[in-house]
């Protein structure tokens, strides 16, 4: 799939803007502070209807506006598909082909991105909070259901969080609320971890061959899924739904001190092994940098497996982050196969025939010229 056309209202620092794009890569030039980072975040929340960069969608809007407007036309391997999202005070509008959709949940996935941006060389030595929401953006794109579970997932543990605030500092909690909204939490919990497992499994299949490639053959990349509550993968639903009441009944005293939940898929993590050492504790900021990349080819390969057509890759400023080599590798993987926007303030350093063939735009304070 690739995106042809992108048109701005009211987003950012653009008041209005419309590009036509190449199917292949297009490289945005231009100072900091210009605007080429809000381009690359307006493809990203035409497909996820959120940003990377903010969870307040006000932020996104221009100043002294009410409301501001992404449309973007994307080609999918059965034709053209209108997107488009309005951003308001009052939330979010979302269209697919001209057809508002009820929910948010049924238009995610329309467009894939896979976003690389520098915060993404965090994945591995950043906090758990990171990966967590790595796993939740990436299993959502190719997963409604996975969406749906989550979101009532969330929405079940602020309820029980809510009761137990109200309950904090006592020694019982007798409310049978509490009790009803456990037991749905628990069979929440379970789909959203069940889902990450199976997911999990396919990235490892990716992952570790492309890691295997970039250490030059040297390094084997191991990566685990680590629920808080030591679930083990083999058990069946209801297994795994007895063995999480049991943790939540054993902490139920802990959860009344503190007025929060402290088991479940809120508080898992990952964890990435290279030849059997941890990265995040032991690797050095290169295998760090190598696993993440790994992780983001792995999730272009995981996309064009279940969805039947490649992403959209944006690359934010992260080839400046990366050395010959690595930077090499990426841009061999994607020639010809996958739709790319590279942010960067010159390409003068980048010697590589993909960027040589790109299409070049110019961005300058909030302006942008096609052309080198």
């Amino acid at each position: 799939m690739f995106i042809e056309s992108l048109e701005l209202t009211n987003y950012r620092n653009y008041e209005s803007l419309e590009l036509s794009f190449s199917k292949t890569i297009n490289v945005l030039i231009g100072e900091n502070a210009q605007g080429k980072t809000n381009i690359m975040e307006s493809i990203y929340v035409l497909s996820m209807a959120k940003s990377h960069r903010t969870s307040n969608d006000k932020e996104l809007i221009r100043w002294t506006e009410e409301y501001g407007k992404i449309k973007g036309d994307v080609f999918k391997k059965y034709g053209r598909l209108p997107l488009e999202l309005t951003l308001s005070k009052k939330g979010k509008k979302a269209k697919v082909n001209h057809l508002e959709q009820s929910r948010l949940s049924d238009y995610i996935g329309q467009l894939n991105v896979v976003m690389f941006a520098p915060e993404d060389l965090h994945l591995v030595k950043g906090s758990p909070q990171i990966r967590r929401r790595f796993l939740d953006m990436e299993i959502g794109q190719i997963s409604p259901v996975y969406l749906h579970d989550l979101l009532t997932f969330q929405k079940l543990l602020k309820q029980r969080n809510h009761l137990l605030k109200m309950h904090q500092g006592k020694s019982s909690l007798n409310d049978v609320m509490f009790d009803v909204y456990t037991d749905q939490y628990i069979q929440a919990a379970v789909s959203v971890i069940r889902k990450r497992f199976q997911f999990m499994e396919l990235l490892q299949k990716w992952a570790e061959p492309i890691h295997f490639g970039i250490s030059r053959g040297i390094e084997k990349l191991e990566v685990r899924y680590n629920p808080v509550s030591g679930l083990d993968q083999n058990k069946t639903f209801d297994q795994m739904a007895d063995y999480l009441r049991q943790k939540l009944e054993a902490s139920k005293s802990q959860e009344l001190a503190r007025g929060v939940t402290l088991t479940g898929p809120h508080r898992d993590d990952l964890q990435f092994f290279v030849n059997g050492y941890d990265v995040q504790t032991y690797g050095s900021q290169g295998q760090q940098r190598t696993t993440a990349l790994s992780l983001k080819l792995a999730e272009i390969e995981l996309i064009k497996q279940e969805v039947g057509e490649s992403p959209v890759l944006l690359l934010d400023d992260v080839l400046s982050e990366l050395d010959d080599y690595r930077q090499s590798h990426l841009l061999n993987t994607i020639q010809g196969e996958v739709q790319t926007f590279v942010t960067t303030t010159s390409v003068d350093g980048i010697n590589h025939e993909t960027i040589t063939q790109a299409a070049i735009y110019n961005v300058k304070q909030g302006h942008v010229d096609e052309g080198a």
